[in-house]
């Protein structure tokens, strides 16, 4: 049997099952051999039979040859659908990178395919003051009636300065210009016009740090200022008399009330360094690694162990101003070398990497255990470091201190030792990764706002606990040759919420003159980049810039800080980017480097809610 009739059979069967016969479709060659509803006349009955016959018979026989057509149609659709081969697949296209716009120099090519180099010439291009979180007091946004900025926005003041120093309160801000001067504003500065003013001038201040309700600034001399914030408390106080140095016998009173902070038997040669200071209290580092501590505040004097100094309250403090400094009796023989403060407790860091601390520990921020009977320590102690480090064969060393609110964090570097059974006959030569450094960072406090950023919503610290996502961390460094460990180079805590710069490789040598890369030979593929930043704790300002509201207990990224505008006209508009800071270098101010050459570099700064990046000298 040929193919076609097995095909044949073969579909007349499945159409059988497919379709079940019908009463219309049996009926259909009996109904065409009918008169259609016609009475045959009388008498010619026999002739009609007869001739119904016939013609029932050619019915038949139609209808059969209908049916065999369709049968024979459908089994050759079958057959050719059968045997139709299958559709091949598209071929994907792989799309490695987009299509970019062309580029009109060679600086211009840098702009277009890193997103980084963009920020680096931005940020020398046009320096200034970029904040953000709560505007409740006229801080992240003097001109604006927000109430909360939600991303990075400049501060039209600031525009083109360099500042030596910024700090911010949610109801006022301080900075210091190049040249020294004090700027406040805010409307606990003055409610009437809370816009950036001039205040303290001439003194060639070097650092600031804030109170509830006053400013402690540092000159470069080593003298120490205390001012009220507000401005009506400024001009009504008492002013001291200023000499001139142009004739000893001329003198003027300041147009500003302000107060000397005079630490008492100074030792020759011996001038104050350094600042920091919590709500009601602060602290002042010497030349000689000594630490005196002051009442900071009209408002409340210190009285949960901050200043260090036991027994120490306003009933019993010694003759003479509130605010006079005494020295810390329990950190004298050791060198201090670093000072920190959060809202009511301290820290300090000795030359040897050992950190002492004192004042309220009702979270636990002192990195001990929060004990009811025992709400602050107001003797310094020393934090066994060596204890947490017990059993891994890592030596640590604490490298830095940081303070904000109710939190505390270290930096370590710990140091790979020879366990005790690794050593045989004196030969540790075995032992691979000997001398290695690892960094780590630890935290303690109140995590409830995430402001730990270990992961965690805790109330209080049982004592320090691993940064895991800023620790551990390597890359290959070009200089050394060598993988190294990434450690912080800054470290900004505020009231609920800190930031932190990664000390990473960074490259800032490719000068934004187009004329400059002809004769360096500079490739127009090199580019610019800055060091890692990430932010994490309470966000219930928008204090993180990330435009949302929720904490984040985790070190995040952010966008760059003009939102993404420069990368959406070098044709990057969509792209997920982030913000990289950039380190110090010397470089010329301007567009394409045509402005004055100075060393610059941005800082963050984390405040009570609020927060910002400047550049700074």
């Amino acid at each position: 049997m040929t193919p076609h009739r097995i095909a044949l059979r073969r579909t007349s069967l499945l159409c059988r099952s497919l379709h079940p016969k019908h009463s219309s479709i049996r009926q259909f060659p009996r109904l065409i051999g009918t008169l259609r509803g016609r009475e045959p006349p009388e008498g010619n009955e026999g002739n009609e039979r007869e001739h119904g016959r016939r013609r029932g018979g050619a019915g038949r026989f139609l209808g059969g040859m209908l049916v065999a057509l369709a049968a024979s149609g459908g089994a050759v659709w079958l057959y050719s659908s059968l045997s139709k081969p299958e559709p091949k697949p598209r071929e994907a296209t792989i799309e490695y990178e987009k299509v970019r716009p062309q580029p009109e120099s060679e600086e211009d090519n840098r702009d277009i395919i890193s997103s980084q180099h963009l920020q680096v010439k931005k940020s020398w291009e046009n320096p200034g003051v970029y904040a953000w979180g709560s505007n409740s007091g006229r801080v992240a946004a003097p001109d604006s009636t927000d109430n909360v900025v939600k991303t990075p926005r400049r501060i039209p003041y600031f525009d083109g300065q360099l500042l030596r120093d910024l700090k911010l309160d949610r109801e006022f801000g301080a900075a210091v210009t190049e040249k020294g001067d004090l700027v406040q504003w805010g409307v606990a500065f003055s409610p009437a016009n809370p816009m950036p003013a001039l205040t303290l001038k001439g003194k060639d201040l070097a650092k600031i740090s804030i109170s509830q309700d006053r400013i402690i600034a540092l000159s470069k001399s080593g003298t120490v200022y205390s001012l009220p914030v507000a401005r009506a408390d400024q001009t009504s106080g008492g002013k001291p008399n200023e000499g001139s140095w142009f004739s000893f016998w001329s003198s003027s009173s300041s147009p500003v009330s302000y107060r000397q902070l005079k630490p008492k038997n100074l030792q020759w040669n011996e001038s104050i360094t350094d600042i920091t200071s919590g709500l009601e209290h602060a602290l002042l580092l010497t030349s000689k690694g000594r630490v005196f501590s002051a009442a900071s505040s009209t408002s409340d004097f210190p009285s949960k162990g901050q200043l260090g100094i036991p027994g120490l309250t306003w009933a019993t403090r010694p003759k003479g101003p509130y605010d006079q400094p005494h020295e810390i009796l329990a950190l004298k023989g050791f060198k201090i070398a670093k000072i920190a403060a959060g809202d009511y407790h301290s820290l300090a860091l000795d030359s040897d990497g050992r950190v002492f601390v004192f004042g309220d520990n009702s979270s636990g921020q002192l990195g001990f255990e929060v004990e009811r009977e025992i709400p602050f320590i107001a003797t310094p102690v020393p934090l066994p470091f060596n204890k947490i480090y017990s059993g891994t064969r890592l030596q640590p060393r604490i490298t830095s201190v940081a303070g904000g609110g109710a939190t505390s964090f270290f930096t370590v570097d710990a140091t790979r030792v020879a366990g005790p059974r690794e050593v045989v006959d004196g030969d540790t030569s075995a032992i691979r990764d000997l001398g290695r450094v690892t960094a780590d960072v630890w935290a303690c406090g109140s995590g409830i706002w995430g402001s730990l950023g270990t992961g965690r919503w805790t109330h209080v610290s049982l004592g320090p606990s691993k940064i895991k996502a800023l620790s551990g961390l390597y890359e290959w460094n070009e200089d050394l040759r060598a993988v190294a460990p990434i450690r912080l180079a800054h470290l900004s805590a505020g009231s609920t919420h800190a930031a932190a710069v990664m000390d990473n490789w960074t490259e800032v040598s490719v000068s934004p003159n187009p004329n400059a890369n002809s004769s360096a030979g500079v490739s127009p593929n090199e580019t610019n980049y800055g060091a890692d930043i990430v932010f994490w704790g309470g966000n219930e300002f928008y204090q993180l810039g990330t435009g949302k509201r929720n904490n984040v207990p985790v070190p995040m990224y952010i966008q760059p800080l003009d939102g993404g505008l420069g990368d959406a006209e070098k044709g990057r508009l969509g792209e997920e980017h982030r913000f990289q800071i950039t380190p110090r270098t010397t470089v010329r101010l301007g567009e394409e480097g045509r402005g004055r050459r100075v060393s610059v570099q941005q800082r963050v700064e984390c405040g009570r809610f609020v927060t910002a990046v400047y550049s700074g000298t």
